[in-house]
């Protein structure tokens, strides 16, 4: 099957709908022209950059350069976890147990995927781990973003009720354990919609792509289906991970509620 490539010309045409969108927010004043703009340069630019990169790669199979660039996506996903937390931990907190919940249940999974069910040799090609790790780490992200917003917010609105609860003797982990369930509850919920609705209601992005690109399209199902599965076990274990090390961070060791450590 030949493949229909694109030129830049029928990219531009789809960027005039953005362009369109932007001005009718504009109109509206809905406060976020700017930032759709500005979502929308960064996307062609670094999009462009990590096709120069996986290029590179590709044609240069080695592990110290796939350690830098998987190294480098953790901690920019790490970063974006921290930037959109309204009430953030103070000092390194707020960026490490998103980092860290991220390594932990995203590079697990990969690796497992990889070196178990795709199976490839070498166990870090790039054509599959660049990809499946970027995924992982996109949808991870959004889950632990969200756990940690809900968290931190519930919290301090819930400040009262959490220490009546302590004062009546129940220790920091049942003091907070409904906001927690909650908050790990909100962080999968948008890998479970995704599921729920794959094949009826869209096709995921993977698989459109394999499609376009002229995969059979039993082969794209089989492997949607595995990134699926893959996507909701890397975000739940990371949501989980992440909401746990935060609600232990928001106690001292003499149980008592410690909002100064949020910003």
């Amino acid at each position: 099957m030949n493949i229909i490539t694109l030129s830049a010309f029928d990219l531009s045409l789809a960027a005039v709908l953005v362009l369109l969108l932007a001005g009718l927010s504009l109109w509206l004043q809905l406060g976020i022209t700017q930032q759709l703009l500005v979502a929308s340069l960064r996307t062609v630019v670094q999009l462009m950059l990590i096709g120069v990169v996986l290029k590179a790669l590709f044609e240069n199979v080695d592990l110290v350069y796939m350690t830098l660039v998987v190294s480098i996506m953790l901690l920019l996903a790490g970063r974006e976890v921290m930037a959109r937390q309204t009430h953030r931990f103070v000092g390194w907190w707020g960026f490490g147990m998103g980092t860290l919940s991220m390594f932990v249940s995203t590079f697990v999974v990969t690796l497992l995927a990889l070196t178990v069910i795709i199976n490839t040799d070498p166990w870090y090609t790039p054509q599959y781990s660049i990809p499946l790790l970027g995924m992982l780490l996109g949808n991870t992200m959004t889950g632990i973003a969200l756990g940690l917003e809900h968290l931190t917010q519930t919290a301090r609105e819930q400040r009262r009720q959490i220490e009546a609860r302590l004062m009546l003797g129940h220790s920091a982990s049942v003091a907070i354990s409904n906001i927690r369930r909650n908050a790990m509850r909100l962080g999968m919920i948008p890998i479970i919609n995704s599921m729920a609705a794959a094949g009826i209601v869209s096709l995921p992005g993977m698989m459109t792509g394999q499609i376009l690109s002229g995969t059979p399209p039993m082969e794209a199902v089989k492997y949607q289906i595995l990134i699926m599965f893959l996507i909701a076990a890397g975000t739940g274990f990371g949501t989980v991970a992440a909401v746990l090390m935060a609600g232990r961070r928001l106690f001292d060791g003499r149980t008592r509620l410690r909002l100064d450590r949020l910003k």
